[in-house]
Formats: C-alpha cells, sequence, structure tokens
C-alpha cells in the first residue's frame, strides 16, 4: 500500500523569517528627515549664531541699556532714564555733527551715485584692455581704509601736497582743502568716493551687461542718441539696482568716521564732526558712556529706518 506523499516546500517558497521590520519601525516620516536636516543645518550654524550673538546682538542690546544709565569706568551704573539724551540734544557739537552728517551723506550721494554709474557705462562700452580697467577702477577698494586716509591726507597737505603741486604747476591758485571750513568736507567726500566706488561700478557693470542687446538695436533703428539709449533703456532696466545702491550708500554715509577722524581730527572748528566721530569723543575722550550710547540709539532709529526701507524694495513675493 502506498502511502501519500507530502509535498515540500521549496527554500524559494519558505516565508522569510528575516529582514523583516519590527511593528511600529517603518520609513521615517517627511516630519523626521525635515527636522534631522534641520538639526544638521542648525549645528553647522551655531558657530555663527554664537558670534554674532557675542559681538552684535549682545553689545547693541547693552548699548541700548546704557543709554539710559550713568555708566562711567569703574563705577557701578546708575538709571538716569532719558537724562543722557538731553544732555547730548543740549551739547553744542550735537547740532553740527548731524549737520555735517546729513551734508556729507546728501554730497556723498549726488557724487557718488553719478560717478560710479558713468565709469560703469564707459567700462561696459570698452572693447579693449576691460579687465584692466575693472582691476584699476577695484583696486582702491582693496586699500585698508586708514591707509588710504592717510595717502589722501598728504595729497591735500597745503604745503607740499601733491595737489596744490600740481595746481601750481598748471599755475592755478591753490586751496587749503582741509584746512579749510569750505572745503573740508567735500575734500572728504571725495576721499570716501574714491575709496568706496570700486564696488558700486563693478555692481552697476553687471547689471548693464544683462541688459539685452535687442533693446539698444531698436533704439538705435529709432534714431536714438547716446543719451537717450541712457535715459530710455539704460535706467529703465537698471532702476532697481540704482534704488539699492542708493539706499545701502545713504546707510553706508551716515557712519562715515574713518575720514574725519584720520585726516580732519573733526576741524576745522567742528565742520568735519559727524555723528560717528562724536560717538568716539563721548566714548573714549570724555568717558562718557551713556552720552555716547544715547547718540547710538538715535543713529540705529535712523538707520533702522532706512534699512526696513531697503528690506521692502528687496523683497520678493512668494
Amino acid at each position: 500500500m502506498k502511502t501519500a506523499q507530502v509535498p515540500q516546500r521549496s527554500a524559494a517558497a519558505q516565508p522569510p523569517t528575516s529582514g523583516l521590520r519590527p511593528a511600529g519601525r517603518g520609513a521615517p516620516s517627511p516630519f523626521r528627515r525635515k527636522l534631522s536636516h534641520q538639526v544638521r543645518a542648525y549645528a553647522f550654524l551655531i558657530g555663527g549664531l554664537i558670534c554674532f550673538a557675542l559681538f552684535s546682538w549682545y553689545p547693541a542690546i547693552r548699548a541700548v541699556i546704557i543709554a539710559f544709565q550713568k555708566y562711567t569706568p569703574g563705577s557701578a551704573p546708575e538709571w538716569v532714564g532719558t537724562a543722557n539724551f538731553t544732555q547730548v540734544f543740549h551739547d553744542p557739537e550735537f547740532g553740527a555733527a548731524w549737520r555735517n552728517t546729513l551734508t556729507f551723506t546728501g554730497i556723498a550721494l549726488l557724487i557718488g551715485f553719478a560717478v560710479p554709474f558713468v565709469m560703469a557705462l564707459i567700462l561696459n562700452e570698452l572693447r579693449h584692455a576691460k579687465s584692466f580697467f575693472r582691476v584699476v577702477v577695484y583696486l582702491p577698494v582693496m586699500i585698508p581704509p586708514v591707509v588710504s586716509s592717510l595717502l589722501w591726507k598728504w595729497f591735500y597737505d597745503p604745503g607740499a601736497g601733491l595737489a596744490n603741486e600740481a595746481l601750481s604747476t598748471l599755475h592755478l591758485p591753490t586751496s587749503n582743502w582741509t584746512n579749510s571750513t569750505s572745503t573740508a568736507l567735500i575734500s572728504l567726500v571725495i576721499v570716501a568716493t574714491w575709496a568706496n566706488m570700486g564696488g558700486t561700478v563693478l555692481i552697476y557693470l553687471a547689471a548693464l551687461q544683462g541688459i539685452p542687446g535687442e533693446l539698444y538695436e531698436a533704439a538705435e533703428l529709432d534714431g536714438a542718441g547716446i543719451l537717450q539709449r541712457v535715459r530710455h533703456v539704460t535706467i529703465p532696466q537698471t532702476r532697481f539696482i540704482i534704488l539699492m545702491l542708493m539706499l545701502l550708500q545713504i546707510i553706508a554715509t551716515m557712519q562715515v568716521f574713518t575720514e574725519p577722524f584720520v585726516i580732519t581730527g573733526g576741524g576745522p572748528e567742528n565742520s568735519t564732526v559727524t555723528i560717528l566721530y562724536l560717538i568716539y569723543k563721548y566714548a573714549f575722550l570724555y568717558n562718557d558712556f551713556g552720552g555716547a550710547c544715547a547718540l547710538s540709539v538715535m543713529l540705529l532709529v535712523l538707520l533702522s529706518l532706512f534699512s526696513a526701507l531697503y528690506l521692502r524694495f528687496t523683497r520678493t513675493d512668494d
């Protein structure tokens, strides 16, 4: 009598007994993957965040607090409310400092706005040695600000300075430059414009090279001259860049310090004292850190308004 044969399962048909994931251990959810990526990103950023917290945010917050305190080295801080603001407001140099700062910003905006734009137009039209002239224009930016200020101080020297020597050679009247109240401030504007226009020229140049050539060709076919092409094609196509650089230049020139400090020392007759230079005097000459911080808060509020405008115009809607 034959016994029934029980069919044997092949190894391939056997149900897997290993490699199974335990219940509840499936693939990580999108939220967990996103959280893991963010944790790693912040781990890389934590060094920079610590530096910002220690050297930017904490000093700024501390300065706002000291603005309402009587704070001198070696003594305990004393809360005085708005007394520091009242004190600096009645300082005779306060009005001169704000007037000089606003005048410096206005003149620098006129010169520093027109000169870099014209330089960029010229460089954009060059056909040969364009890279060389870009380096030449950008070279002053690579010179340390104190070094360039010292060079210009010698250049403006009324005795053996290069400026008056050149004017004498050409039989033209010389000038006292930084030793005269009528020419000192504009002389510093020239220094600041020369030292900082290189970066602005390159930004304008990049914007000009992004303008489609078809627009210029169409303008030429319509009989537009150079000035008309600049007015109706170049300026409308670069108006956003022009506005952004104008706001950034206002913010930068309101904080001018190196040129008055190195070249004129705020003189003659306080004609070149700026807000930042007055802050320096309160802190390091008068040892009045409360007054210095009060001035800093005033400048902070004004610059915050321009910064808000900058953020508003650079914001892109999703």
